[in-house]
């Protein structure tokens, strides 16, 4: 297991869930075999993905508000990133911590995975949230 005892990473986790906050992502990676809070901003998907690093094993918290005009809603994504240049034993590592990170980040509707800058588009993950609410409404929007 890996350690996720810092409390910045709860009280980070708590802002992006706050709706008294504009923070709607914090970025989690490895100092050694624990984990610490990276980064976080109110910027939305595209800021979160340029904190990814090729080269790094690193764990993504995303507010997505959705809906439309009559029902809107807020759902969460855990997302897992293993760049490109990450070695095999530190990708076998993360599923096992994985399981670590759970447990601080407990609110989410969908859990996505991604390697590149494309598997983590707005549309692959609005197609995700999507399917995960459970109901398609006609003029939903999403806002990232």
């Amino acid at each position: 297991m890996v350690d996720v005892s810092d409390p910045a990473i709860s009280e980070a986790v708590r802002d992006v869930l706050s709706d008294a906050t504009d923070t709607n992502w914090l970025v989690l990676g490895y100092e050694g075999n624990t984990i610490k809070v990276q980064s976080s901003g109110s910027g939305g998907l595209s800021e979160m993905v340029a904190v990814f690093r090729d080269d790094q094993s690193q764990y993504g918290y995303l507010r997505v508000n959705t809906g439309d005009a009559e029902s809107k809603r807020t759902k969460f994504a855990l997302i897992s990133w293993c760049g490109e240049q990450v070695g095999a034993l530190k990708r076998a590592k993360m599923s096992v911590h994985k399981a670590s990170i759970k447990t601080v980040i407990t609110n989410y509707a969908v859990e996505i995975h991604g390697t590149t800058v494309d598997d983590l588009s707005e549309d692959a993950i609005m197609s995700k949230i999507k399917k995960a609410q459970g109901a398609d409404y006609s003029g939903n929007t999403s806002t990232l």
